[in-house]
Formats: C-alpha cells, structure tokens, sequence
C-alpha cells in the first residue's frame, strides 16, 4: 500500500532531493517559528525545528508521512543561517575561509497516522579553502546564495570553494538527508525502489 508523503518544506532544494525518490508527494509551507531557543546547540536547534515543521503541516493529512527538516552551518562554535543579502553573505564566506564548517541537518518523519515520529540529525563538514575578498565577491554575485545557509550552494557553483568535503549522506548539506529518509520511510512500510 502507498503512503501519502508531504514534504513541510517549500525549499526547492529539498524538493528537487525528495524528487529523487520518485515517490509522489505534496508540499506544506509550514508556519513555524525559527527563532532559536537561548544557548541551544546547534544539532538540538534543528532536530526541533524539523519536528516542528512535520507538526505543523500534520493537520488535514491524517494519513500522511510528513517530513520534516532544517539546517544551520557552524563554524567556530557560531551558527551561521541563511544570509539575506550580499553583504551577509560574503561577511559568512570570509569567516569560513580556510576553516571547517560543520553543517547540521535536523530531520523528521511524522507518521500523521499513529502520531509516530522518527527523527535525526545528519552532521557533514565542508572545508574550505582559503578565498580572498575578490573571489568571494564574485562567487555571491554570480550565484546570489542568499537563501544558502553557510551562503553557498555546494550543487552549483558554490563547490569551487572546497577542499573537501566529509560526511555519510552529500544530500544532507543541500538539505535533505535522504539516505536516512530512506531507512525511515522503509520502517513505516514504504519499500524503495
């Protein structure tokens, strides 16, 4: 039997990885407050936004598989989140610049049914090389990375700044770690493929 799968998420980047699944699926806006709590860790941040997210798109699909997910960068002990604008987001790529940014992705399955919940966070680390004012300037303006947290986009043009990159699941720092998706999505009875 095929589950109804809804992904509370309108990022086009976590629809393009849940695309990859080919399994049908809808799409939530979900309405949540992504305001972090006071000294909360980074990994504990995201795991609650994701779970928040699943839970505020569960009302009127009761029988759904709702996913859940969110993201931040960390570097240095700083959560870095998605830049805004031109300015943020080069300040972010000068502060990564030879260091290792350790992006922590929260992800929730919800099965709206039985009011079950799986959840984790994925951690996979970036590390940059060292980048001069001038070619961070130019890779913000030719890829305009302002809805990026970590302001880069490591599908695009954004993997000329690495010089590696570490971690079990590459989808989770676009943002949606599908690897462990897809072990979730098999205990609530969805066979892939």
């Amino acid at each position: 039997m095929t589950r109804s799968l809804v992904l509370a998420s309108t990022s086009p980047f976590r629809r393009g990885l849940l695309e990859k699944l080919h399994l049908p699926f809808d799409v939530c806006a979900p309405q949540v407050d992504e305001s972090r709590l006071p000294d909360e860790p980074a990994a504990e941040l995201v795991v609650r936004l994701a779970r928040a997210k699943a839970r505020a798109c569960a009302g009127g699909h009761s029988d759904a598989l709702i996913i859940g997910s969110d993201q931040v960068a960390c570097v240095d002990g700083r959560i870095l989140g998605k830049p805004g604008d031109r300015e943020r987001a080069i300040e972010q790529l000068q502060h990564a610049a030879g260091k290792v940014v350790t992006f922590h992705t929260g992800l929730c399955l919800l099965d709206a049914r039985d009011d079950h919940e799986q959840w984790v966070c994925e951690p996979y680390r970036v590390h940059f090389r060292q980048l001069d004012p001038a070619r961070i300037a130019r890779y913000v303006d030719r890829e305009k990375p302002f809805d990026c947290a970590g302001s880069f986009k490591s599908e695009g043009f954004g993997i000329t700044l690495f010089k590696r990159l570490e971690g079990d699941d590459p989808n989770a720092l676009v943002g949606l770690p599908v690897i462990r998706l897809v072990a979730m999505l098999e205990q609530r009875g969805v066979s892939l493929p």
